[in-house]
């Protein structure tokens, strides 16, 4: 989205910006679906935080995806609570720009969405995703329930063969548990539903992520 160079380096914790007490104001109905954006993984649903590049793009592949239940973009990944797009993008808050995923697992697996994530990006740019630079632009992985912990790095490992084999670098990709999601501005959400001819940096890197079964329903 902004193609301006920005800092390369995460700030720490006391140099972040101080942000807010209060959330800043977001749509509360997906634009596509028209279900609530704050619906929370209950009654059997599941939940995952992926950043991939601008959150633009890669909202669009999940929200298309059978079994994903909502789609929200924000921020997460750093210090600073509840920042604005424009803190995000100075790069003094740590964050990335995510996606946050709530999804049925009886109608697609963790692991559809995790090959899903790996195919759709380039994840060994560190500080970037393709002419997006900064920060804000790292791929992440950010879990809701640790024990999702041990399915991601095993896909991460999967993946990184592939890459071997096809002579790429090694994955940059954050994982941790999510520490805090903050929700993006309105005009955000769903944004290339909004505007279909607007801009989306996302793209793969050609190598397919090696996980059998990763389509099919447990």
């Amino acid at each position: 989205m902004l193609f301006s160079r920005k800092p390369l380096a995460l700030p720490d914790r006391a140099s972040a910006l101080p942000g807010r007490a209060a959330a800043i104001p977001t749509a509360t109905t997906h634009f596509v679906n028209g279900r609530d954006l704050s619906t929370p993984a209950e009654n059997g649903l599941r939940e995952i935080t992926f950043a991939l590049g601008c959150f633009w793009g890669a909202e669009r592949i999940f929200w298309e995806t059978e079994g994903v239940i909502v789609t929200q973009v924000g921020y997460a990944g750093g210090y600073t609570p509840n920042p604005t797009y424009e803190e995000t993008c100075s790069g003094q808050t740590g964050h990335t720009e995510v996606v946050r995923v709530v999804f049925d697992p009886d109608q697609v697996t963790l692991d559809a969405l995790l090959k899903l994530f790996w195919e759709s990006h380039d994840p060994t740019q560190g500080m970037r995703q393709g002419n997006d630079i900064g920060t804000q632009y790292r791929s992440a992985i950010y879990v809701s329930d640790e024990a999702d912990l041990a399915a991601v790095r095993a896909s991460q490992t999967a993946y990184q063969a592939a890459l071997n084999a096809a002579g790429r670098g090694e994955i940059t990709t954050e994982i941790k548990p999510l520490d805090a999601f903050y929700a993006a501005e309105d005009y955000h959400q769903q944004y290339l539903a909004k505007n279909p001819g607007g801009y989306c940096g996302i793209g793969g890197t050609g190598v397919s992520c090696p996980m059998p079964g990763a389509h099919a329903v447990d």
